[in-house]
């Protein structure tokens, strides 16, 4: 499978995001100074539109001067923040940790957020680090971050008061719906690294795949993982699969994508539209199943967002596997990392995806086909839920699906 475009999916608290291939794209910046001409250095030229007029009278009326790179700056944070909460200009810093985060390592408290309901809530904590630690959960909403009250239309600036040096500590006030009151947490930054996958056999040769998220490294991983499970039972084999995506907030879509390839021999994956042609792809499996073609059943929950969501849609789009859990994110836009001038870059979200039947999850989510109440084990943190596979409830909820042989192509094809 030969990517097309270098994209990036995942919603990011102080800590990642997904990773895209630098398109090499120029920026052009508003000149926010009155200009002079040439001839005539005390003449100043005509402005060319209103942000010209308005940043000329800011800068040669205002009562505070206001240095020229800083006006341009809050110029441009201007113009993305109408758009949508994961379209962003990045500094250096940050473009570093975009980069740093695909190789599945970072520093941070280990939080997912996106912005839903006007309100800057937790996707997901990644697990064993500060957050799931202390016991953030996905769906908590994040007030205040040491002291200072969060505004959702500023969603990269709440996450920059979430970063900071290994070792710094950082409190969040969250809101969470069964608390009266705002919970703290104080959280210690860290070095996170990722370990994306885990795996275990259950009992009647079903095995169990965690997929945490989508790195570089994760797609290696899966393969290495299953081909792992099915030599452990050489003489019965294995006999399916639970591949676990709860509080998968999701991270490189080509990752996504080539995971979906390794259970499919064929057929479309993903399909992205947007305005340009580097926006617009999409992505074909190719031959060859890493399971043998083992029944599938993928745990899917609210947490479970953006590229984790492209797996699960195409695998059930071709009947692959059948969800089972709760409604998933809805995330289904795609995010475009572009360079600037100064190491600086725009994050821009460029394109919506499309599942292999045609239907964007935008903002709905994939519906699964076996829907389970929430158990005491999914209102954990994804430490909680995932630390011991054999006795959590919805696993063996996924295992006792696929040993039913009769109920498991009538849910297959159902199609939601």
């Amino acid at each position: 499978m030969r990517p097309v475009v270098r994209t990036s999916l995942i919603f990011v608290a102080g800590l990642l995001v997904g990773a895209s291939v630098l398109l090499g794209r120029q920026f052009v910046a508003v000149d926010a100074a009155a200009t002079t001409t040439a001839a005539s250095p005390a003449t100043p030229l005509e402005p060319q539109t209103l942000m010209d007029e308005v940043a000329g009278l800011i800068r040669n009326e205002y009562v505070a001067a206001v240095p020229a790179g800083q006006l341009e700056r809050r110029a441009v944070e201007g113009l993305l923040e109408g758009l949508d909460p994961h379209s962003a200009l990045l500094d250096a810093n940050q473009l570093d940790e975009i980069r740093l985060s695909t190789r599945g390592s970072y520093t941070g408290v280990g939080i997912e957020v996106s912005v839903a309901a006007d309100e800057v809530t937790v996707v997901a904590p990644i697990e064993g680090s500060p957050a799931a630690l202390a016991g953030v959960r996905p769906g908590d909403v994040i007030l205040a971050v040491n002291g200072e009250v969060v505004d959702s239309a500023s969603l990269d600036a709440v996450v920059g008061r979430m970063r900071g040096e290994p070792g710094t500590h950082v409190q969040l006030a969250v809101r969470r719906e069964e608390a009266g009151s705002p919970l703290l947490f104080e959280l210690e930054r860290s070095e996170i690294h990722l370990r994306t996958v885990r795996s275990t056999m259950l009992a009647d040769g079903i095995g169990y795949l965690r997929i945490a998220q989508f790195t570089d490294e994760t797609p290696g991983n899966v393969d290495a993982a299953v081909l792992s499970l099915r030599a452990e039972r050489p003489d019965g084999g294995l006999h399916g699969l639970v591949i676990d995506l709860r509080g998968n907030p999701g991270g490189v879509l080509e990752s996504g994508v080539q995971v979906a390839d390794s259970f499919l021999e064929t057929g479309l994956i993903v399909r992205a539209d947007g305005r340009t042609a580097t926006a617009r792809f999409s992505m074909e499996a190719t031959p060859g199943d890493v399971s043998g073609g083992v029944p599938i059943a993928i745990l899917l929950d609210e947490g479970t967002a953006s590229a984790a969501e492209i797996v699960a849609a195409a695998l059930r789009d071709h009947q692959r596997a059948a969800l089972i859990g709760r409604r998933s994110f809805g995330k289904g836009s795609v995010q475009t990392v572009m360079p600037l001038r100064d190491g600086q870059a725009l994050k821009l979200t460029t394109s919506l995806y499309y599942t292999p039947s045609g239907r964007s999850i935008h903002e709905k989510g994939l519906l699964p086909d076996v829907i389970l109440p929430e158990s005491d084990v999914a209102r954990g943190t994804a430490g909680e839920r995932t630390g011991a596979a054999a006795s959590d409830p919805e696993v063996r909820a996924a295992a006792a699906y696929l040993r039913d042989r009769r109920l498991r192509p009538q849910l297959a094809s159902s199609g939601h």
